[in-house]
């Protein structure tokens, strides 16, 4: 029999996309269950970065005495890079030429929903050869795993992430300053509202919330401005704001471009590197100019969170939940099967097959947050926002107008719209007082009719029977 018959089967680990916390546990779990199932273990350097190239020099193979500890360590020991081969068939051509040369049987990717969709054409072009399981990875939870499970590292970033929320939310309360808080989640806002939810933040402003309308970068700004106001009606004037990063993807770009802390360059996966927009910083700046042109003196600070959190020692949850996995895509592999995300669920493995949640674009769909789930309108029921309650009695409209340096009417134009679903300007109505309602003593209720000249008397027909 040739030598060929004989040679042992191997098993390459790459890493892509962005940090997060549990890569290592991961390689570590798929490296001992692989060798001890017989398995040579290849680590790839860099994710696709080389491969793409044909080159397959950045390599090393793996041995358990190298994995066995490194599951309580933040990062990756294979690095890893966002270079996605499947923008391009020569790419995509010179990364399998790469794998076959380093007698690849077995491939398990680790990353987001772009390394998936590269391994997801890596698995289909080579019908068989390589064998493909792609293990989820990303701190913005937002892969569309089953029975809602948390991609891995999304519970440590939260942790660490409320952890210094918290710690901002007593710098605010000491010196009474407002801190607005920025997280990455560049298609899915799971980061943000759970930080600002778990860490009991003043309000949490994501994408989802704005449905599928684009928005007014002053809608944003609206909705901040008006928070201020009302914790400083309730003797507050500090608090701390949480906004996903994604928010500038409901932004209309042309009104960005132009603004100094905007830059819209792209990443190697085309998308607009959000951090190099600074969000919470040109939010402050607007929300500060509009209260002090009043005559409000507010201190804001901005901060972005994102980097702090990627590389984190993992939590428990996340030092079991990837032991799990690598298991999981191990035995998968073995099994005889090819072409899924392995997600554990209750105990059992649950192999979603790549063609069951790649779009019509060709990518991996987004897994939002649902903002029609009781989870969202819990979270909503603790945050300082302007609700409808808030315009019931004309006087408490009047004495938040007051406090904002505002007309009354002027608070209603300005900030009413912000009660509609989604809150959107141009799904807003005229809503008016009548002429004594701007009088901070009245207590009417809001007369939300139309304007005077717009009503007749078939309209004012049911009030008199009433």
């Amino acid at each position: 029999m040739s030598k060929e018959h004989y040679r042992k089967k191997s098993l390459g680990i790459l890493v892509g996309g962005g940090p997060a916390p549990g890569i290592n546990g991961v390689i570590r779990s798929v490296t001992i269950e692989a060798i001890n199932s017989g398995l040579n273990v290849i680590g790839i350097y860099d994710g696709f970065s080389y491969l793409s190239k044909g080159d397959s020099s950045h390599t090393k193979e793996l041995r358990i005495e190298d994995v066995s500890r490194i599951h309580f360590e933040g990062g990756s020991i294979l690095r890893t890079s966002r270079v996605n081969p499947s923008k391009s068939k020569e790419m995509l051509e010179a990364t399998i030429k790469a794998l076959t040369e380093l007698q690849i049987d077995y491939l398990v990717t680790i990353g987001g929903d772009d390394t998936a969709t590269s391994s997801y054409k890596i698995e289909s072009l080579t019908k068989g050869q390589i064998e493909v399981a792609h293990v989820p990875k990303t701190i913005d939870n937002d892969l569309p795993l089953s029975s809602n499970m948390p991609t891995f590292g999304y519970q440590t970033a939260r942790h660490t992430g409320v952890n210094i929320v918290q710690s901002l939310m007593m710098d605010a309360t000491t010196t009474k300053r407002w801190y607005y808080v920025v997280t990455m989640g560049r298609s899915a806002g799971h980061l943000a509202l759970g930080i600002g939810k778990a860490s009991g933040a003043t309000l949490t402003i994501i994408g989802e919330e704005f449905r599928d309308r684009k928005i007014k970068f002053e809608t944003v700004c609206d909705i901040l401005e008006a928070s201020i106001i009302k914790r400083m009606a309730g003797g507050h004037p500090y608090g701390v704001a949480v906004l996903a990063e994604g928010i500038i993807h409901k932004i209309d770009t042309e009104e960005l471009k132009n603004h100094p802390y905007v830059n819209l360059e792209k990443d190697l996966h085309g998308h607009i590197r959000l951090s190099e927009i600074d969000l919470g910083r040109i939010a402050k700046d607007e929300v500060r100019r509009r209260l002090r042109e009043r005559g409000i003196d507010v201190t804001i600070v901005n901060k972005d969170i994102g980097y702090e959190l990627r590389c984190a020692d993992p939590i428990p949850f996340d030092c079991e939940y990837t032991q799990d996995l690598g298991y999981a895509a191990v035995r998968y592999l073995l099994s005889g099967n090819s072409g899924a995300i392995v997600t554990v669920d209750k105990g059992k493995l649950i192999p979603i097959k790549f063609n069951d949640i790649i779009g019509s674009n060709g990518k991996i769909k987004v897994r939002e947050v649902d903002i029609d789930s009781d989870s969202y309108k819990v979270a909503r029921k603790y945050m300082i926002r302007i609700e409808p309650s808030d315009f019931d009695e004309i006087k408490n409209v009047a004495r938040l107008a007051l406090i904002g340096n505002l007309k009354t009417q002027e608070f209603i134009d300005r900030f009413k719209y912000l009660i509609n679903d989604p809150p959107a300007k141009d799904t807003e109505k005229k809503y008016q007082y009548t002429t004594t309602a701007d009088l901070p003593h009245e207590s009417k209720k809001v007369n939300n009719a139309k304007p005077k000249k717009e009503k007749t008397k078939k309209a004012l027909k049911p009030k008199k029977k009433t």
